[in-house]
């Protein structure tokens, strides 16, 4: 029987992948620290919502520097700052809809679209 097949390690997960995907986690803590307090701290004194908002943060920061990290391998800074807004959008919107009970505008498309431009000539390599 040959177990060298079994012993293979599955193929590595491209960088800009990995580091989409932990920008991902990333701005859902950052949205909780930035915004969650308007809806659940609101009677709370400023200080509660400061030092809870911090405690969030933390968690944002703890994948928001590897994900930074590891997107700098293979991307510039310029393409590290699209693609966090990028994913920023991607993450915000549902968060205003579900969380935050906003409604969903037409400006989020818009938007989207200027940063798919944004995408554009970061990416194009010229």
């Amino acid at each position: 029987m040959n177990l060298a097949r079994f012993s293979r390690s599955p193929p590595a997960m491209p960088v800009i992948v990995r580091t989409a995907l932990l920008l991902v986690c990333s701005n859902v803590f950052m949205l909780f620290a930035w915004y969650a307090h308007l809806k659940n701290l609101d009677h709370k004194p400023l200080i509660v919502a400061i030092l809870v908002s911090w405690g969030v943060a933390l968690f944002e920061y703890c994948f928001q520097v590897p994900a930074n990290r590891i997107g700098y391998t293979a991307l510039t800074l310029g393409q590290l700052k699209i693609l966090q807004e990028i994913v920023t959008l991607s993450v915000f919107v549902p968060f205003a809809y579900y969380y935050m009970d906003q409604p969903i505008k037409l400006d989020y498309l818009w938007a989207a679209i200027c940063m798919a431009g944004a995408a554009y000539f970061i990416f194009r390599g010229g």
